[in-house]
């Protein structure tokens, strides 16, 4: 009995769990403090923040990063398969996947620049419900309506892929970058790095598409692989593509795009430069 109250004691006198450094966790875990702060974007974990905004993580969050950089090493896994993953296994909640959505990246965005969502909303259109319920990561957006918001953050969709490291060259098919948006829209990114090229792999539901019109600067090749593609370009150009066909045309004219079969579609999609 004596030996049993003693161990409650010990472990009574021991206090909270002490907060771990973002460099302590790095050491830990293997891995440079840069790429800890991509796996917090990535969603995998969400460190505690100081008075002075400092990163601060617990035992679970290294232990759940360990996991994670074993998936990378062991089953060359990309962020996006880790996710996944861990999500199947009961270690990653949907909170934490939520954190991997658009609308996180968009939200710190945001922060740093000190605006409202009022702000934001009167400068992209795009109401002050969606823009919220898009940064908690209760809502996905069609292309068009990433594309207005990146616009405004002068980034581009290419960023949400989280894919800054070097091009390894060969990309195998599980080191693909993935993001899906809505409704139905799923781009595969091909190569990333100093690239003069964007290319994708574009997965379509039936009935998904990009929403409203958007452009951007450069030039666009996609090639349909599977399935059926409709595409508007500009007020009077209307294209419908099967499996086989090919488009070439300028990404400065207005397009906007959806898939009317009643299969998936599959599309080689390529944008230079890299300004999607």
């Amino acid at each position: 009995m004596s030996s049993r109250k003693n161990s409650c004691d010990k472990s009574a006198n021991r206090g909270p769990a002490r907060a771990l450094r973002i460099s302590e966790v790095a050491g830990r875990v293997g891995i440079s403090s840069s790429a800890l702060r991509a796996w917090e974007i990535l969603g995998l974990v969400s460190p505690q923040r100081t008075a002075s905004r400092y990163r601060v993580y617990s035992e679970a969050d290294v232990r759940l990063l360990q996991r994670a950089v074993f998936l990378r090493r062991a089953r060359g896994l990309n962020p996006a398969a880790i996710v996944h993953e861990l999500k199947r296994q009961g270690v990653v909640t949907h909170s934490a996947e939520a954190a991997s959505l658009p609308g996180q990246r968009f939200r710190r965005l945001r922060a740093r620049r000190g605006l409202s969502l009022a702000q934001v909303a009167q400068a992209t259109g795009v109401s002050i419900g969606f823009l919220s319920a898009l940064e908690r990561g209760q809502m996905r957006a069609s292309v068009a309506t990433l594309r207005r918001v990146a616009r405004f953050y002068r980034t581009n969709i290419l960023s949400f892929f989280e894919a800054a490291e070097e091009n390894p060259r060969v990309v195998r098919r599980q080191q693909r970058k993935i993001l899906e948006t809505a409704p139905g829209v799923r781009m595969e990114l091909l190569a990333w790095g100093r690239t003069a090229m964007e290319p994708h792999l574009f997965r379509i539901k039936p009935g998904g598409g990009s929403g409203e019109s958007y452009a951007h600067e450069g030039e666009e090749f996609l090639h349909v692989l599977r399935g059926q593609f409709e595409i508007w370009l500009g007020a009077n150009e209307h294209h419908l593509l099967k499996t086989g066909d090919s488009l070439y045309f300028e990404s400065s004219t207005p397009h906007r795009w959806k898939n009317p079969g009643r299969a998936e579609t599959s599309l080689l999609w390529i944008n230079t430069p890299p300004t999607f």
